[in-house]
């Protein structure tokens, strides 16, 4: 194939593959935000360099087989219309890895990132005294692993209704050797748990309104559907979530969920409950906490 004898370098193919992506249209948003950086994590990747930064390979001449290889996954990217994650099996939260597949919704929460900040730590009246954590709609486990390694001494219960994603939970508990703190179990949402009370509750539910996945592009209707159906106006799980979390709470428990864009509709339907928004570096608004005592207000 002449295309392989004519692109020798990491810099030559990292042209290439932002050209062809860009000619195709591609959506991002699956730990990636431009066809720059899916470029740039898919070559180092696949040449199995770190993905933070490709600038010190740019001059580097690639082998023939390499070549082949990131060809054949550039092209991949372009005809399945699948996140990059689905292709290297692999996404990340900070600088925490996780095995993916089809099974699950690509880890992207700021849930996630509030945690691996200690942002979410400053919440609780006492960080270092947490001793149990309750991940609902768990998904890939990324949550429950991300929470029992902020808070070392707690024991994390996690919790999603596909049985496949809870399959991949279980690879990712057991690759980072959490077995002995994070239990799985299927069912919905706080099903398995009765009789439990916890320090922490978080929620990524799914809270795409039905509009909005019908028009969604290849690369998020490649996502299990369960994954992001939350209704007529994405909020079904979340106001479910508001009526069971208080009887699942310590005393001083905290509830935090991640609602996407529903900030208004939630305001407006309870007013009476003082939401506080937690931003991030990437969001505004996207995340709340309750303490306990909300419900008294």
């Amino acid at each position: 194939m002449e295309i392989l004898e004519e692109l020798v370098t990491v810099r030559d193919w990292m042209r290439y593959a932002v050209s062809r992506f860009n000619a195709a249209q591609l959506v991002y948003g699956h730990g990636t935000q431009t066809a720059i950086d899916e470029a740039a994590y898919l070559l180092l990747n696949s040449l199995n360099l770190p993905i933070d930064d490709i600038n010190p390979w740019l001059d580097a001449r690639l082998l023939p087989a390499e070549r082949r290889q990131i060809h054949d996954i550039i092209e991949q990217r372009i005809v399945s219309r699948k996140p990059a994650a689905y292709l290297t099996h692999e996404a990340w939260i900070g600088k925490n890895r996780f095995y993916v597949d089809e099974r699950v919704i690509v880890p992207r929460s700021y849930i996630g990132e509030l945690l691996t900040s200690g942002s979410l730590a400053s919440l609780l009246p006492d960080s270092e005294r947490v001793r149990r954590v309750l991940d609902l709609c768990t998904g890939s486990g990324c949550l429950a692993i991300l929470s029992a390694l902020t808070f070392e001494s707690a024991q994390v219960d996690a919790s999603d209704l596909s049985g496949d994603a809870l399959d991949v939970a279980k690879r990712n508990v057991s690759d980072y050797g959490l077995q002995e703190r994070i239990a799985l179990a299927r069912g919905d949402l706080f099903a398995p748990w009765k009789g439990n009370q916890y320090d922490l509750i978080i929620a990524n539910p799914p809270y795409v309104a039905d509009a909005a996945r019908a028009a969604f592009p290849p690369e998020y209707a490649a996502e299990p559907a369960l994954a992001h159906a939350g209704g007529t106006d994405g909020l079904d799980l979340v106001r479910r979530i508001l009526a069971g979390a208080r009887d699942f709470m310590a005393p001083e428990g905290v509830l935090v969920v991640e609602v996407g864009r529903g900030r208004s509709i939630l305001e407006e339907e309870f007013p009476r409950l003082a939401f506080v928004w937690l931003d991030t570096a990437e969001s505004e608004g996207e995340v709340f906490a309750l303490g306990r005592s909300a419900w008294h207000a």
